[in-house]
């Protein structure tokens, strides 16, 4: 049966290579328990320079120091002021993912938008009452308009009281147009 070491050369580097990473082994992990303990001792107040120079018993100074600071029981006096800390959340669900939908804005009323132009107020009514109407067999009429305690009489197409005029006269209601608005309103045949 053969082993694959008939070739003496390259066993013999195979095993210089094998002996070269044990070693290289046996170091990391030496040097990782010699070099936590310096990472530890600079977090920690440093103990007198009465020790030793020796890596080994600093070493061991420092752990017993590193072990002292870790004392497990709990420390109600540190513990105190964090008792008073209430959380104030956002309101948001945290165990969702996605972020909540961004509010919807309710609409301003009608004369709060931006931009917002009042429409123009309504014309004023037409003061005219319509008092009366006279005929003749032919078909001509004239209407009696009263404003106040003044009474016109007038016929279609006419203007009244220098601003309104009068645009069709029915039985019972005639139709002004007040000329300065062209604002139209219907008058009904008042009784009295």
């Amino acid at each position: 049966m053969k082993l694959g070491t008939e070739d003496k050369k390259k066993t013999a580097i195979a095993g210089v290579l094998l002996v070269a990473a044990v070693v290289l082994l046996v170091r990391a992990f030496r040097s990782d328990e010699g070099s936590a303990a310096p990472a530890a001792t600079t977090a920690t107040p440093r103990p007198s320079s009465t020790a030793s120079p020796s890596g080994t018993q600093a070493g061991r100074k420092s752990r017993l120091l590193l072990a002292q600071t870790l004392d497990p029981t709990l420390r109600f006096d540190l513990l105190k002021p964090s008792e008073g800390v209430t959380y104030k959340g956002t309101g948001r669900d945290i165990f969702r993912s996605q972020p909540e939908p961004a509010p919807i804005p309710k609409p301003l009323p009608p004369d709060r938008q931006p931009n917002y132009v009042p429409p123009p107020p309504p014309p004023p009514p037409i003061d005219l009452k319509f008092y009366g109407f006279a005929s003749r067999k032919d078909g001509y009429k004239r209407i009696f308009l009263s404003k106040g305690e003044d009474i016109f009489v007038a016929k279609e197409g006419d203007i009244v009281d220098r601003r309104y005029k009068i645009v069709h006269i029915g039985q019972n209601s005639v139709d002004v147009e007040d000329v300065l608005t062209n604002n139209r309103q219907t008058l009904p045949l008042q009784a009295g």
